[in-house]
């Protein structure tokens, strides 16, 4: 079920015969690949960056990056931040990019046991968030579903407070779009070239694939969001605490979008989108961390097909 692939960069796979996870430790721990039997891929990957068995192309050369978002390599895939985001105080992570929990290497353990298999990837310890993040890939035998399990520990000498926020990137270049259970209270936090527009459809609030830069906040979601697209639903389920405070006035699910325009936005640091791109956005409560402690967040991932 765990197989190692060398190559620059070197790649942990995981399988059960259902679904088949891709990982790549050197680049922020990343998920770069989520496949199913039939081999549709999930996530978005930047292609011009990537061959289809994610090494890389045309030798470039991976290295941390620091700066705005316009120095930011966007790999694509599935990731893990700090969060609240933001570049004017100290109690907000000034990323992506971000040479530690984004670009920097984590290194990687596996584990096989009784039907199931698990990568934990653990980051470098970061001195200006003054965190170390963990992310826990577990799978088992002939299930359409994947645990991911994140930590986040203070290994600082000094009290911090953060959030964890799992960012995970998918395709928005054809029909679909991200359903978050829950009231319709939507919050505009980001407006690149506008806001995304939504829908209320049943117990969730739509937001379909359109051309906008911005980012839409969800303070009412009950616990899960689904994207769906190219006859595949990826489905992720999370626990939320009404009681506690979430970051970006009280996001506990954020969704993104962007597509390429004619150059870059100045007004969000040179960012320069490189495909249509939906990032489905799952965030915890706010926890102060005394030296030493942690915050964790569990997200039950699920895949359903149509036939292709």
């Amino acid at each position: 079920m765990i197989t190692w692939q060398d190559g620059d960069p070197r790649v942990v796979w995981l399988s059960n015969g259902r679904l088949r996870l891709g990982i790549v430790p050197s680049l922020g721990g990343r998920l770069l690949s989520l496949s199913v039997e039939d081999g549709r891929e999930l996530l978005w990957r930047n292609t011009e960056l990537f061959t289809a068995d994610l090494r890389f192309r045309d030798g470039h050369v991976h290295r941390p990056v620091s700066g705005s978002l316009g120095d930011w390599v966007n790999y694509g895939g599935d990731k893990t931040w700090p969060a609240p985001q933001g570049w004017e105080r100290d109690d907000q992570w000034a990323g992506p990019p971000d040479p530690v929990l984004d670009s920097g290497a984590y290194t990687a353990t596996t584990e096989e046991h009784d039907g199931a298999a698990a990568v934990t990837l653990t980051s470098g310890d970061d001195p200006r968030t003054g965190l170390r993040l963990t992310r826990r890939y577990a799978l088992r035998r002939d299930e359409d579903t994947y645990r991911l399990t994140l930590s986040a520990r203070n290994t600082s000498a000094r009290d911090v407070r953060w959030a964890l926020w799992n960012v995970t990137q998918l395709a928005a270049d054809g029909d679909g779009g991200t359903y978050v259970g829950g009231e319709e209270r939507v919050t505009r936090l980001l407006a690149g070239t506008g806001y995304p527009e939504w829908e209320q459809r049943g117990d969730a609030t739509f937001v379909p694939h359109q051309d906008v830069v911005g980012k839409l906040g969800f303070p009412a979601a009950t616990g899960w969001l689904s994207h769906t697209a190219d006859g595949t639903t990826l489905t992720q389920r999370f626990a939320v605490d009404p009681d506690a405070e979430y970051p970006d006035q009280g996001s506990r699910v954020e969704v993104w979008l962007e597509h390429p325009l004619p150059e870059p936005l100045a007004e969000l640091g040179e960012l320069d989108p490189p495909a249509r791109i939906v990032e489905c956005e799952v965030l915890g409560p706010l926890t102060t961390l005394r030296p030493g402690e942690e915050t964790t967040l569990t997200i039950d991932v699920e895949v359903r097909t149509c036939p292709a």
